[in-house]
Order: C-alpha cells, then sequence, then structure tokens
C-alpha cells in the first residue's frame, strides 16, 4: 500500500492545495487508486478507481504524481 502527499502553494495567487494519492485494496478484491484533493485546511474531493492488480494501480500512481509535479506540486517536508 502506498501513499504520496503533495502540496502546492503560493500566497501572491492565493493558492494552498493539497494532493493526497493512495493504493489500498477494496473490499472487492480489486486495487483502487484513491485520490483526494482540495485546499488546505478543507475537506477535499475523493475519487477512487479500481484495478486489477496492484502493479496496475501502482503505475496509475505514479503516472498521477508525475503529471501533478509536472504542474508544481511538491511533497511536503
Amino acid at each position: 500500500m502506498s501513499t504520496v502527499q503533495l502540496r502546492r502553494i503560493d500566497p501572491s495567487r492565493n493558492m494552498a492545495r493539497f494532493y493526497m494519492l493512495t493504493v489500498q485494496p477494496s473490499l472487492f478484491g480489486e486495487w483502487c487508486l484513491v485520490r483526494e484533493w482540495g485546499r488546505i485546511g478543507s475537506p477535499g474531493r475523493v475519487a477512487s478507481t479500481p484495478f486489477p492488480s496492484p502493479a496496475l494501480a501502482e503505475a496509475a500512481l505514479d503516472k498521477c504524481q508525475r503529471q501533478k509535479v509536472r504542474k508544481g506540486y511538491a511533497q511536503p517536508i
């Protein structure tokens, strides 16, 4: 089970966002990529995408993480 936390903070644009990616098993024997995002300090939105194997879910997590890093997100220190 993997978890990645990303943040994008830009005070000049009043931007304080978070994005969290998690790979976890579902109740139905599949593996899910769970994405949660929103403004820091508020409840985020959640989306879950099922995959037949943990390797495919991890690959989707890596792809999503690369996309977010290109957009300016970074892991918190």
